[in-house]
């Protein structure tokens, strides 16, 4: 499922106070309230918005809402901690609600919304919040179905909804040395100490989730491509009943040296105007070690030069080349005979 940002649906920073949330609440409902603005996007944004008013006006939800830290971005793929998901509301598939319009029912909330605040309305607290915002038109958000209790909705968890998918960043240097490396990332659990949330707990906070920092060792295949996604086995959530899941990491070749393609690499060289008219030699740092090249006389700028079996370790032996780009740069500070010396070549035509 995809994660809501709540704060930007509503247009306010993650430090809003209550006034400032209800502020921009009674705005946007009013542009976008179906009896007013017709468009095809105006009732999906209408839920949205009435969605992220729920949560950021409930200080226990919107407590919750912030456990979950601030790197979220909307649309992002989000998996819920083990048995948040398991919550199912009036049959609606996770929706616990109902919003109606003038008699039209539009849906219920999302299932994002459901995953994260499910046995908030289990226990008991199931009906909505109340809110009647007739001001903006006559809206209501009609009757909450009450909650099937948990122990009448808890079932066994399918094995893909505990894998888990985290991005991974990786420098080339990393494939090249072919030796595990360590990969750190959170944990949402619900918390054992008050699983149902609300009140004071010293693990949690009273969110009933909390966040564990985990650390394993991950060995990299070879030939590791931008956005190639690797399975670890048995390192994803662990439901109660002791079933695990796999974690799933997306590759992100992060490197401000080197440019991947295949087995090969593509590096940067910097020279000046002066060599690249009359050639030069270079001494480059590569994955190998320090070698010396030669620029040719008359070398232009993007020019490749082909350094064979300097790049990554291929599967069946062997290494790919590493693709030298040639970078003409003007130094920062020119004396003025230095730039009286380019007006004369610039005379010569």
């Amino acid at each position: 499922m995809e994660y809501k940002d709540y704060y930007e649906i509503l247009g306010v920073s993650r430090s809003a106070s209550e006034s400032e949330i209800k502020s921009a609440y009674r705005k946007l409902a009013r542009k976008y309230h179906p009896d007013v603005n017709k468009t095809k996007e105006a009732e999906g944004k209408f839920k949205d918005i009435n969605e992220a008013y729920e949560v950021l006006s409930d200080k226990a939800k919107r407590q919750r809402y912030d456990s979950l830290g601030a790197n979220w971005q909307g649309g992002q793929s989000y998996t819920p901690p083990p048995g948040f998901e398991q919550f199912n509301f009036g049959g609606q598939g996770g929706n616990y609600q109902s919003f109606n319009f003038n008699g039209q029912d539009l849906g219920g909330f999302s299932d994002f919304f459901s995953s994260l605040f499910g046995d908030m309305m289990a226990g008991g607290a199931g009906a909505s919040s109340g809110r009647n915002s007739g001001g903006f038109g006559g809206f209501d958000f009609g009757g909450a179905q009450r909650a099937q209790s948990a122990g009448s909705s808890r079932r066994r968890q399918k094995a893909e909804d505990l894998d888990v998918t985290k991005n991974l960043n990786i420098t080339v240097e990393d494939i090249f040395a072919g030796k595990p490396i360590s990969v750190k990332f959170s944990e949402m659990k619900r918390c054992t100490q008050c699983p149902q949330g609300g009140g004071y707990c010293s693990a949690c906070g009273g969110t009933g989730i909390v966040n564990e920092q985990k650390s394993i060792k991950v060995k990299l295949p070879p030939e590791l491509k931008e956005g190639q996604k690797i399975r670890v086995k048995g390192e994803g959530k662990q439901d109660e009943y002791g079933n695990k899941g796999d974690l799933y990491l997306i590759i992100h070749i992060n490197d401000g040296e080197y440019q991947t393609d295949g087995y090969d690499l593509i590096k940067d060289i910097e020279i000046t105007p002066p060599e690249a008219v009359l050639g030069a030699k270079k001494e480059i740092k590569t994955l190998h070690g320090v070698i010396t090249i030669k620029i040719p006389p008359k070398t232009s700028s993007g020019q490749m030069l082909r350094l064979k079996d300097l790049g990554l370790p291929k599967k069946g032996g062997g290494h790919g080349n590493l693709n030298a780009r040639i970078k003409i740069i003007i130094p920062k500070t020119l004396t003025d005979k230095q730039v009286e010396l380019y007006k004369q070549i610039q005379a010569l035509g």
